[in-house]
């Protein structure tokens, strides 16, 4: 049995039809079970990490857990406390390659929720394998409502570099490490990117090229970038900070390009454009 934690955002979904392939029984935890549509063999369980008094039940019987921050990341340490609990032998965290393993670490908003949970899952004892990854290219739907409303998106930065990873790899990285028998992903950290680096610009000319809408990007300030970001659980500070750090990338690439998409998973990276072809409809308004 394996536990899936986010298992109805972008990468568990992914995840839980890839363990099902494989014949593995999965436990996707979910607030809102009635509407998962997730497939039928999955045991669909509610919980709420952050108000759930005892999450250790969540865990019974279970070999491994895969623990995704964005299905509650407050609640990580309880949560890892509840694995040792129930016994589970193995967690594999989806982290970020914003960590640098430093003091830095503690002072960077996107980093440092990543970071204790790092720090959290290597002092729990537990087998664990972290998977930090990059610029996640789902991150460009947030370009969507623009695109199809005008084919205008308006950024800070247009010369941002980043090489977008497909969720759909980040699924396949995290299914080998929870599927491993032979403890070749024990206690080790793979950093998965795209197989390119591409500029918003670029995204955005590949989106526009597997829609057959016009997009461009459209300067903005930071500012006004920040301001668009942030919202009630994205702090104003925090998008500036972003924001910010966007910038940084025009020069070059926040986190270069790396071979471990095919080193762990046995194929090649996607490219954003298979991404931006298997999300036509989101841009185009039909799915």
């Amino acid at each position: 049995m394996i536990v899936v934690t986010g298992a109805t955002g972008n990468i568990g979904r992914s995840l839980v039809g890839r363990l099902l392939e494989q014949g593995v029984p999965v436990r996707a935890l979910t607030r809102d079970p009635a509407r998962a549509e997730l497939p039928a063999r999955t045991e669909v369980v509610r919980a709420d990490l952050v108000e759930d008094p005892d999450l250790a039940p969540l865990l019974a019987d279970a070999e491994a857990l895969f623990l995704n921050l964005a299905a509650g990341g407050a609640s990580a340490q309880r949560l890892i406390d509840a694995a040792q609990r129930a016994g589970v032998r193995r967690i594999v965290l989806n982290s970020s390659l914003s960590i640098t393993d430093s003091p830095v670490d503690d002072t960077n908003f996107i980093s440092r929720s990543h970071a204790e949970a790092e720090r959290a899952v290597r002092a729990s004892g537990l087998e664990w394998t972290f998977l930090r990854g990059g610029n996640y290219a789902t991150n460009a739907l947030r370009w969507a409502p623009a695109i199809r409303a005008t084919g205008v998106v308006r950024d800070a930065h247009p010369g941002a570099q980043s090489a977008p990873v497909h969720e759909a790899d980040l699924a396949d990285a995290a299914a080998v490490a929870l599927l491993d028998r032979s403890g070749a992903h024990a206690h080790q950290i793979h950093r998965l990117t795209g197989p390119e680096v591409l500029t918003n610009t670029q995204q955005v000319a590949a989106i526009a090229e597997v829609t057959g809408r016009p997009a461009r990007i459209e300067q903005i300030s930071e500012d006004e970038a920040a301001e668009a970001m942030a919202g009630p659980h994205f702090p104003i500070e925090a998008a500036r900070q972003l924001v910010h750090l966007f910038g940084q990338s025009i020069d070059a690439p926040a986190f270069p390009v790396t071979d471990d998409v095919a080193r762990v998973t046995g194929h090649p990276a996607r490219t954003f454009a298979q991404w931006a072809g298997d999300h036509a409809g989101d841009f185009a308004g039909h799915r």
